[in-house]
Protein backbone atom coordinates (compact mmCIF):
# COMPACT_ATOMS: atom_id res chain seq x y z
CA UNK A 1 0.00 0.00 0.00
CA UNK A 2 1.28 3.14 -0.91
CA UNK A 3 1.48 6.39 1.44
CA UNK A 4 0.38 9.51 0.29
CA UNK A 5 2.59 12.29 0.86
CA UNK A 6 2.16 14.63 -2.38
CA UNK A 7 -0.21 16.82 -0.41
CA UNK A 8 0.91 16.18 3.23
CA UNK A 9 1.92 19.68 4.68
CA UNK A 10 5.20 20.02 5.85
CA UNK A 11 5.36 19.88 9.66
CA UNK A 12 8.33 21.68 11.30
CA UNK A 13 10.07 21.08 14.55
CA UNK A 14 8.99 23.77 17.13
CA UNK A 15 12.73 24.33 18.34
CA UNK A 16 13.76 25.60 14.07
CA UNK A 17 10.47 27.92 14.29
CA UNK A 18 11.76 29.42 17.18
CA UNK A 19 15.17 29.76 15.37
CA UNK A 20 13.42 31.19 12.09
CA UNK A 21 11.68 33.60 14.84
CA UNK A 22 15.15 34.90 16.70
CA UNK A 23 16.85 35.93 13.74
CA UNK A 24 13.86 37.68 12.08
CA UNK A 25 13.53 39.63 15.41
CA UNK A 26 17.76 39.92 15.50
CA UNK A 27 18.06 41.16 12.01
CA UNK A 28 15.04 43.83 12.59
CA UNK A 29 17.05 44.56 16.10
CA UNK A 30 20.30 45.43 13.68
CA UNK A 31 18.61 47.29 10.76
CA UNK A 32 17.23 49.44 13.70
CA UNK A 33 20.58 50.33 15.15
CA UNK A 34 22.36 50.98 12.05
CA UNK A 35 19.83 53.47 11.04
CA UNK A 36 22.70 56.09 9.60
CA UNK A 37 23.06 59.71 10.56
CA UNK A 38 22.22 62.48 8.44
CA UNK A 39 25.17 63.00 5.46
CA UNK A 40 28.23 65.39 5.69
CA UNK A 41 27.24 68.69 3.97
CA UNK A 42 28.32 69.44 0.20
CA UNK A 43 31.82 71.18 0.67
CA UNK A 44 32.06 71.25 -3.24
CA UNK A 45 32.31 75.39 -2.45
CA UNK A 46 35.33 75.11 -0.88
CA UNK A 47 37.49 73.92 -3.99
CA UNK A 48 35.45 75.63 -7.22
CA UNK A 49 34.08 78.67 -7.62
CA UNK A 50 32.68 79.38 -11.09
CA UNK A 51 33.01 83.29 -10.59
CA UNK A 52 36.06 83.60 -8.23
CA UNK A 53 37.84 80.67 -9.06
CA UNK A 54 41.45 80.34 -10.71
CA UNK A 55 41.40 79.71 -13.79
CA UNK A 56 44.19 76.64 -15.52
CA UNK A 57 46.02 80.13 -17.17
CA UNK A 58 45.85 82.10 -14.12
CA UNK A 59 47.39 79.19 -12.47
CA UNK A 60 50.37 79.40 -14.76
CA UNK A 61 50.78 82.71 -14.85
CA UNK A 62 50.94 82.62 -11.13
CA UNK A 63 53.15 79.87 -11.00
CA UNK A 64 55.64 81.23 -13.51
CA UNK A 65 55.57 84.42 -11.27
CA UNK A 66 56.06 82.95 -7.85
CA UNK A 67 57.73 79.41 -8.32
CA UNK A 68 61.16 79.36 -5.99
CA UNK A 69 62.79 77.51 -8.19
CA UNK A 70 61.99 78.99 -11.39
CA UNK A 71 63.53 82.25 -9.76
CA UNK A 72 66.53 80.80 -8.71
CA UNK A 73 67.17 79.54 -12.24
CA UNK A 74 66.39 83.44 -13.21
CA UNK A 75 68.87 84.31 -10.91
CA UNK A 76 71.68 81.99 -12.34
CA UNK A 77 70.90 83.26 -15.80
CA UNK A 78 71.47 86.94 -14.71
CA UNK A 79 74.85 85.44 -12.85
CA UNK A 80 75.90 84.41 -16.43
CA UNK A 81 75.13 87.51 -18.00
CA UNK A 82 77.46 89.32 -15.24
CA UNK A 83 80.25 86.23 -15.87
CA UNK A 84 79.81 87.77 -19.39
CA UNK A 85 80.62 91.38 -18.78
CA UNK A 86 83.65 89.48 -16.83
CA UNK A 87 84.91 87.55 -19.70
CA UNK A 88 84.79 90.72 -21.47
CA UNK A 89 87.52 92.91 -19.74
CA UNK A 90 90.80 93.31 -20.85
CA UNK A 91 93.32 91.85 -18.17
CA UNK A 92 94.78 94.13 -15.31
CA UNK A 93 98.33 95.74 -16.04
CA UNK A 94 100.85 94.78 -13.70
CA UNK A 95 103.28 97.02 -11.69
CA UNK A 96 106.95 95.82 -10.22
CA UNK A 97 108.76 98.13 -7.68
CA UNK A 98 112.50 96.75 -6.60
CA UNK A 99 115.05 98.41 -4.91
CA UNK A 100 118.49 97.75 -4.00
CA UNK A 101 121.24 99.07 -1.28
CA UNK A 102 124.50 98.55 -0.98
CA UNK A 103 125.97 96.66 2.61
CA UNK A 104 128.25 98.93 3.92
CA UNK A 105 128.32 101.49 1.29
CA UNK A 106 126.62 104.12 -0.58
CA UNK A 107 125.54 102.36 -3.43
CA UNK A 108 121.85 101.90 -4.52
CA UNK A 109 119.04 101.46 -7.25
CA UNK A 110 115.11 101.63 -7.38
CA UNK A 111 113.23 100.29 -10.65
CA UNK A 112 109.66 100.73 -11.27
CA UNK A 113 108.42 98.36 -14.20
CA UNK A 114 105.09 97.34 -15.51
CA UNK A 115 103.33 94.57 -17.65
CA UNK A 116 100.53 94.73 -19.98
CA UNK A 117 99.13 91.15 -20.79
CA UNK A 118 98.41 91.72 -24.74
CA UNK A 119 96.82 87.58 -24.55
CA UNK A 120 97.53 86.85 -28.06
CA UNK A 121 96.22 83.71 -30.18
CA UNK A 122 92.54 84.76 -29.98
CA UNK A 123 92.55 83.69 -26.38
CA UNK A 124 90.17 86.64 -25.29
CA UNK A 125 87.14 85.73 -28.04
CA UNK A 126 87.81 82.23 -27.20
CA UNK A 127 86.72 83.61 -23.23
CA UNK A 128 84.03 85.65 -24.65
CA UNK A 129 82.46 83.12 -26.89
CA UNK A 130 82.55 80.51 -24.23
CA UNK A 131 80.59 83.25 -21.96
CA UNK A 132 77.93 83.89 -24.00
CA UNK A 133 77.50 80.21 -24.88
CA UNK A 134 77.22 79.95 -21.15
CA UNK A 135 74.63 82.44 -20.56
CA UNK A 136 72.49 81.18 -23.31
CA UNK A 137 72.54 77.61 -22.03
CA UNK A 138 71.46 79.25 -18.20
CA UNK A 139 68.55 81.00 -20.08
CA UNK A 140 67.35 77.95 -22.13
CA UNK A 141 67.99 75.80 -18.46
CA UNK A 142 65.21 78.60 -17.29
CA UNK A 143 63.00 78.09 -20.59
CA UNK A 144 62.71 74.43 -20.18
CA UNK A 145 61.75 74.40 -16.57
CA UNK A 146 58.88 77.07 -17.43
CA UNK A 147 57.69 74.82 -19.84
CA UNK A 148 57.99 71.77 -17.78
CA UNK A 149 56.67 73.86 -14.57
CA UNK A 150 53.60 74.59 -17.04
CA UNK A 151 52.77 71.19 -17.83
CA UNK A 152 52.55 70.28 -14.96
CA UNK A 153 50.42 72.97 -13.41
CA UNK A 154 48.21 72.01 -16.40
CA UNK A 155 48.47 68.51 -15.54
CA UNK A 156 47.71 68.55 -11.85
CA UNK A 157 44.77 71.42 -12.40
CA UNK A 158 43.28 68.81 -14.36
CA UNK A 159 44.03 66.38 -11.45
CA UNK A 160 42.38 68.18 -9.13
CA UNK A 161 39.05 68.67 -11.13
CA UNK A 162 38.40 65.44 -11.95
CA UNK A 163 38.62 64.85 -8.26
CA UNK A 164 36.30 67.24 -7.79
CA UNK A 165 33.78 65.91 -10.10
CA UNK A 166 34.11 62.91 -7.98
CA UNK A 167 33.29 64.33 -4.93
CA UNK A 168 30.55 66.07 -6.53
CA UNK A 169 28.74 62.76 -8.31
CA UNK A 170 29.61 60.57 -5.18
CA UNK A 171 27.50 63.23 -2.70
CA UNK A 172 25.00 63.51 -5.27
CA UNK A 173 24.72 59.00 -5.13
CA UNK A 174 25.07 59.78 -1.44
CA UNK A 175 21.81 61.91 -0.84
CA UNK A 176 20.57 59.35 -3.40
CA UNK A 177 21.72 56.33 -0.85
CA UNK A 178 19.92 58.67 1.66
CA UNK A 179 16.63 58.71 0.08
CA UNK A 180 16.50 54.71 -0.94
CA UNK A 181 17.63 53.81 3.04
CA UNK A 182 14.59 56.59 4.01
CA UNK A 183 12.15 54.70 1.49
CA UNK A 184 13.23 51.25 2.98
CA UNK A 185 12.97 52.08 6.55
CA UNK A 186 9.56 53.22 6.13
CA UNK A 187 8.76 49.83 3.82
CA UNK A 188 10.09 48.44 6.69
CA UNK A 189 8.52 50.13 9.67
CA UNK A 190 5.08 49.52 8.26
CA UNK A 191 5.97 45.73 7.56
CA UNK A 192 6.24 45.71 4.15
CA UNK A 193 9.31 44.53 3.65
CA UNK A 194 11.78 42.79 5.31
CA UNK A 195 14.44 44.24 7.95
CA UNK A 196 17.52 42.29 5.75
CA UNK A 197 16.63 45.05 2.98
CA UNK A 198 17.29 47.96 5.43
CA UNK A 199 20.52 46.48 6.53
CA UNK A 200 21.33 46.30 2.74
CA UNK A 201 20.50 49.93 2.43
CA UNK A 202 22.27 50.57 5.23
CA UNK A 203 25.80 48.80 3.83
CA UNK A 204 25.40 50.07 0.29
CA UNK A 205 25.13 54.29 2.21
CA UNK A 206 27.95 53.28 4.45
CA UNK A 207 29.73 52.45 1.45
CA UNK A 208 29.25 55.32 -0.40
CA UNK A 209 30.34 57.48 2.91
CA UNK A 210 33.47 56.04 2.45
CA UNK A 211 33.86 56.43 -1.75
CA UNK A 212 32.94 60.36 -0.60
CA UNK A 213 35.75 60.62 2.20
CA UNK A 214 38.42 58.93 0.01
CA UNK A 215 36.97 61.19 -2.88
CA UNK A 216 37.44 63.97 -0.94
CA UNK A 217 41.26 63.41 0.82
CA UNK A 218 42.01 63.22 -3.18
CA UNK A 219 40.83 66.21 -3.71
CA UNK A 220 42.73 67.43 -0.93
CA UNK A 221 45.81 65.96 -1.90
CA UNK A 222 45.56 67.40 -5.22
CA UNK A 223 44.96 70.98 -4.13
CA UNK A 224 48.03 70.85 -1.84
CA UNK A 225 50.21 69.72 -4.70
CA UNK A 226 48.95 72.47 -6.99
CA UNK A 227 49.12 74.91 -3.73
CA UNK A 228 52.84 74.16 -4.02
CA UNK A 229 53.78 73.96 -7.72
CA UNK A 230 52.31 78.06 -8.11
CA UNK A 231 54.12 79.18 -5.00
CA UNK A 232 51.28 79.23 -2.72
CA UNK A 233 51.19 78.06 0.97
CA UNK A 234 49.34 74.71 1.88
CA UNK A 235 46.86 76.23 4.31
CA UNK A 236 46.15 79.19 1.76
CA UNK A 237 42.96 79.27 0.04
CA UNK A 238 42.30 78.45 -3.47
CA UNK A 239 39.17 77.65 -5.66
CA UNK A 240 38.92 76.31 -9.16
CA UNK A 241 37.47 77.75 -11.95
CA UNK A 242 36.27 75.64 -14.85
CA UNK A 243 35.15 72.17 -16.82
CA UNK A 244 36.89 69.93 -19.18
CA UNK A 245 34.86 70.65 -22.02
CA UNK A 246 36.16 74.45 -22.39
CA UNK A 247 39.52 73.01 -21.55
CA UNK A 248 39.76 69.96 -24.46
CA UNK A 249 38.32 72.67 -26.62
CA UNK A 250 41.87 73.69 -28.19
CA UNK A 251 42.53 73.07 -31.63
CA UNK A 252 45.29 70.64 -32.32
CA UNK A 253 47.98 71.64 -35.05
CA UNK A 254 48.35 68.70 -37.49
CA UNK A 255 51.80 66.58 -36.18
CA UNK A 256 54.52 67.00 -38.77
CA UNK A 257 53.78 70.63 -38.49
CA UNK A 258 54.17 70.64 -34.30
CA UNK A 259 57.24 68.34 -34.80
CA UNK A 260 58.95 71.16 -37.20
CA UNK A 261 58.21 73.99 -35.04
CA UNK A 262 59.10 71.72 -31.76
CA UNK A 263 62.67 70.78 -33.16
CA UNK A 264 63.19 74.22 -33.49
CA UNK A 265 61.70 76.02 -30.83
CA UNK A 266 61.68 73.55 -27.79
CA UNK A 267 64.29 74.94 -25.16
CA UNK A 268 65.70 71.81 -24.40
CA UNK A 269 66.94 70.95 -28.00
CA UNK A 270 68.18 74.39 -28.30
CA UNK A 271 69.91 74.34 -25.37
CA UNK A 272 71.69 70.83 -26.57
CA UNK A 273 72.91 72.58 -29.78
CA UNK A 274 73.96 75.55 -27.24
CA UNK A 275 76.07 73.04 -25.58
CA UNK A 276 76.97 71.54 -29.19
CA UNK A 277 78.50 75.37 -29.72
CA UNK A 278 80.12 75.71 -26.10
CA UNK A 279 82.03 72.51 -26.91
CA UNK A 280 83.36 74.30 -30.15
CA UNK A 281 84.08 77.27 -28.10
CA UNK A 282 85.86 75.42 -26.15
CA UNK A 283 88.20 73.25 -28.50
CA UNK A 284 89.52 76.99 -29.65
CA UNK A 285 90.06 78.15 -26.09
CA UNK A 286 91.79 75.39 -25.45
CA UNK A 287 93.93 76.11 -29.22
CA UNK A 288 94.00 79.67 -27.84
CA UNK A 289 95.73 78.36 -24.98
CA UNK A 290 98.36 76.38 -26.16
CA UNK A 291 99.82 79.45 -29.18
CA UNK A 292 101.97 81.66 -28.03
CA UNK A 293 101.39 84.94 -26.03
CA UNK A 294 103.81 88.16 -24.83
CA UNK A 295 103.41 91.00 -22.08
CA UNK A 296 104.78 93.77 -23.15
CA UNK A 297 107.19 95.53 -20.74
CA UNK A 298 107.99 98.84 -19.45
CA UNK A 299 109.94 100.56 -16.93
CA UNK A 300 112.07 103.14 -15.27
CA UNK A 301 115.19 102.92 -13.03
CA UNK A 302 117.27 105.39 -11.23
CA UNK A 303 120.81 104.08 -9.86
CA UNK A 304 123.06 105.81 -7.60
CA UNK A 305 126.76 104.80 -7.51
CA UNK A 306 130.33 106.45 -6.05
CA UNK A 307 133.68 104.75 -5.16
CA UNK A 308 135.01 104.92 -1.00
CA UNK A 309 137.44 108.34 -2.55
CA UNK A 310 136.97 111.65 -2.00
CA UNK A 311 137.45 114.71 -4.97
CA UNK A 312 138.35 117.62 -5.35
CA UNK A 313 135.70 120.68 -6.16
CA UNK A 314 137.28 122.39 -9.20
CA UNK A 315 135.60 125.95 -7.97
CA UNK A 316 136.23 125.98 -4.57
CA UNK A 317 138.46 122.70 -3.96
CA UNK A 318 136.92 121.36 -1.20
CA UNK A 319 137.03 117.76 -0.87
CA UNK A 320 133.57 115.75 -2.07
CA UNK A 321 132.69 111.88 -2.20
CA UNK A 322 132.89 110.81 -5.75
CA UNK A 323 129.20 109.56 -6.51
CA UNK A 324 126.57 109.79 -9.51
CA UNK A 325 123.01 108.89 -10.85
CA UNK A 326 121.77 107.22 -13.35
CA UNK A 327 118.53 107.40 -14.77
CA UNK A 328 117.42 104.50 -17.16
CA UNK A 329 114.34 103.97 -19.45
CA UNK A 330 113.37 99.90 -19.63
CA UNK A 331 110.90 98.01 -22.50
CA UNK A 332 110.76 94.66 -23.65
CA UNK A 333 108.69 92.35 -24.34
CA UNK A 334 108.30 88.54 -22.11
CA UNK A 335 106.97 86.00 -24.18
CA UNK A 336 105.41 82.15 -22.87
CA UNK A 337 106.62 79.89 -25.46
CA UNK A 338 104.33 76.60 -25.69
CA UNK A 339 107.24 74.57 -26.28
CA UNK A 340 106.45 71.46 -24.15
CA UNK A 341 102.79 72.23 -22.73
CA UNK A 342 100.91 73.15 -25.91
CA UNK A 343 97.74 71.91 -24.09
CA UNK A 344 97.45 69.29 -25.51
CA UNK A 345 95.18 67.31 -23.42
CA UNK A 346 92.88 70.13 -23.11
CA UNK A 347 92.00 69.87 -26.63
CA UNK A 348 91.61 66.32 -27.08
CA UNK A 349 89.23 66.59 -24.09
CA UNK A 350 87.58 69.24 -25.86
CA UNK A 351 87.18 67.78 -28.86
CA UNK A 352 85.60 64.48 -27.04
CA UNK A 353 82.80 66.81 -25.09
CA UNK A 354 82.22 68.36 -28.22
CA UNK A 355 81.34 64.76 -29.85
CA UNK A 356 79.14 63.74 -26.56
CA UNK A 357 77.41 67.18 -27.06
CA UNK A 358 76.43 66.47 -30.54
CA UNK A 359 75.21 62.84 -29.70
CA UNK A 360 73.07 63.67 -26.90
CA UNK A 361 71.53 66.47 -29.43
CA UNK A 362 70.74 64.28 -31.88
CA UNK A 363 69.15 61.82 -29.12
CA UNK A 364 67.03 64.69 -27.93
CA UNK A 365 65.89 65.33 -31.26
CA UNK A 366 64.43 61.46 -31.58
CA UNK A 367 63.17 61.63 -28.30
CA UNK A 368 61.43 64.90 -29.13
CA UNK A 369 60.02 62.95 -32.22
CA UNK A 370 59.23 59.93 -29.71
CA UNK A 371 57.27 62.28 -27.23
CA UNK A 372 54.92 63.99 -29.95
CA UNK A 373 54.24 60.52 -31.67
CA UNK A 374 53.27 59.25 -28.40
CA UNK A 375 51.34 62.56 -27.32
CA UNK A 376 48.97 62.48 -30.69
CA UNK A 377 48.45 59.15 -30.41
CA UNK A 378 47.14 58.82 -26.51
CA UNK A 379 45.05 61.59 -27.47
CA UNK A 380 43.34 60.50 -29.94
CA UNK A 381 42.90 57.45 -28.49
CA UNK A 382 41.17 59.25 -25.56
CA UNK A 383 39.05 61.33 -27.04
CA UNK A 384 37.81 58.05 -28.84
CA UNK A 385 37.38 56.93 -25.50
CA UNK A 386 35.46 59.38 -24.09
CA UNK A 387 33.00 59.90 -26.76
CA UNK A 388 32.27 56.05 -26.92
CA UNK A 389 31.35 56.86 -23.11
CA UNK A 390 29.48 60.07 -23.96
CA UNK A 391 27.68 58.87 -26.54
CA UNK A 392 27.18 54.47 -26.19
CA UNK A 393 27.54 54.54 -22.14
CA UNK A 394 26.54 57.20 -19.95
CA UNK A 395 22.93 57.76 -20.83
CA UNK A 396 22.46 54.19 -21.64
CA UNK A 397 23.75 53.09 -17.69
CA UNK A 398 21.51 55.79 -16.28
CA UNK A 399 18.38 54.70 -18.45
CA UNK A 400 19.96 51.04 -17.01
CA UNK A 401 19.51 52.59 -13.49
CA UNK A 402 16.39 53.99 -14.14
CA UNK A 403 14.48 51.14 -15.28
CA UNK A 404 15.60 48.59 -12.57
CA UNK A 405 14.73 51.05 -9.55
CA UNK A 406 11.24 51.33 -11.41
CA UNK A 407 10.66 47.22 -11.26
CA UNK A 408 12.05 46.81 -8.18
CA UNK A 409 9.81 49.24 -6.93
CA UNK A 410 6.96 47.35 -8.74
CA UNK A 411 8.37 43.93 -7.47
CA UNK A 412 9.81 42.43 -10.37
CA UNK A 413 13.77 43.12 -9.38
CA UNK A 414 15.06 42.87 -6.08
CA UNK A 415 17.44 45.16 -4.07
CA UNK A 416 19.86 43.17 -4.84
CA UNK A 417 19.71 43.60 -8.56
CA UNK A 418 18.82 47.48 -7.98
CA UNK A 419 22.23 47.99 -5.77
CA UNK A 420 24.49 45.88 -8.52
CA UNK A 421 22.93 48.00 -11.21
CA UNK A 422 23.87 51.47 -8.78
CA UNK A 423 27.10 50.14 -8.43
CA UNK A 424 27.30 49.23 -12.42
CA UNK A 425 26.50 53.12 -12.66
CA UNK A 426 28.71 54.40 -10.17
CA UNK A 427 32.16 52.79 -12.15
CA UNK A 428 30.65 54.61 -16.03
CA UNK A 429 30.36 57.77 -14.37
CA UNK A 430 33.62 57.25 -12.69
CA UNK A 431 35.10 56.14 -15.69
CA UNK A 432 33.78 58.54 -17.90
CA UNK A 433 35.59 61.31 -15.81
CA UNK A 434 38.71 59.30 -15.67
CA UNK A 435 38.07 59.21 -19.56
CA UNK A 436 37.72 62.82 -19.64
CA UNK A 437 40.81 63.02 -17.27
CA UNK A 438 42.91 61.09 -19.51
CA UNK A 439 42.49 62.75 -22.99
CA UNK A 440 42.94 66.50 -21.21
CA UNK A 441 46.40 64.98 -19.69
CA UNK A 442 46.90 64.03 -23.41
CA UNK A 443 46.35 67.19 -24.81
CA UNK A 444 48.56 69.06 -22.00
CA UNK A 445 51.41 66.37 -23.29
CA UNK A 446 50.93 67.24 -26.90
CA UNK A 447 51.13 71.22 -25.76
CA UNK A 448 54.33 70.23 -23.56
CA UNK A 449 56.07 67.82 -26.41
CA UNK A 450 55.51 70.65 -28.81
CA UNK A 451 56.45 73.97 -26.61
CA UNK A 452 52.99 75.22 -27.75
CA UNK A 453 52.43 78.83 -27.39
CA UNK A 454 49.49 78.24 -25.27
CA UNK A 455 51.23 76.07 -22.37
CA UNK A 456 53.08 79.27 -21.23
CA UNK A 457 50.24 81.68 -21.83
CA UNK A 458 52.32 82.91 -24.85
Amino acid sequence: MKRETANRPTKWPRARLYELLFVLLFTHQIALSQTPDLPVAPTLASYIDSNSGKKVDELVTLALTNNAELTAMRQEAQAGDALLRQARLRPNPSLEITGARQLGGTDNNVMAQGGLPLELGGRRTARIRIAERELEIRKLAALERERQVAAEVRSKFGEALAAILKLKFTEEMLSIAKENFDLVAAKVAEGRTQPLEQNMESVELNRIRVMRETAEGAVELRMFELRNLVGMNPEAPLKLRGDFTDLLARLVPPQEIATQVALLTRPDIVGARAVERLGEARIEQAKAEGRIDADVMLGYQRMRSGFPLLGIEESTGALLPIESKFHFFTFGVRLNLPVRNRNQGMIAAAQLEAAAARSRREFGELTVRREIASAYARYNRALRAMEIYRVGVRDQAAANLSVVRQTYELGSKTLLDYIAEQRRFIDTESGYIDAQLEAYLALVDILRATYAAELVNK
